[in-house]
């Protein structure tokens, strides 16, 4: 009996360990893929809904070490807003699915309940020039 215990015990542990190894590779290649022109993308909640916006990574200040999560909310609570880029979901030309720029939309610290990076799944067209 011990032995069987020992085999499924065995076979557990593999099936786990794919399924670790598959949700890594895939989040990894979510990270790897480059957003153009220097952009970060961050999911803003706030008390009307969510909100997926776009800043050039020279907008987020660069003083600090921690993550670009961390240093946004710290401009945010300094100057109280933050103008960022709202992003949607398009279907473009070629019918496939994109991330593009929509609007401005300023954030009010007062507004903003939670502020977390987004690793994009689409591709994300940087936004128009001005």
């Amino acid at each position: 009996m011990p032995a069987r215990v020992d085999a499924v015990s065995m076979l557990q542990g593999l099936a786990l360990g794919l399924l670790f190894t598959t949700a890594a590779a895939r989040i990894s290649a979510t990270r790897t893929r480059a957003m153009p022109g220097g952009l970060s993308l961050f999911r803003v909640v706030t008390m009307r809904g969510d909100l997926l916006v776009g800043l050039a990574r020279q907008d987020i200040p660069g003083g600090g070490t921690g993550p670009e999560a961390d240093r946004l909310a710290g401009r945010i609570a300094a100057e109280g807003q933050v103008t960022a880029w709202r992003y949607v979901i398009r279907r473009g030309t070629d019918g496939a699915m994109r991330l593009v720029a929509r609007d401005r939309v300023c954030l009010l610290r007062q507004d903003v309940l939670m502020l977390e990076p987004h690793e994009p799944a689409l591709p994300v067209l940087p936004p128009p020039s001005p």
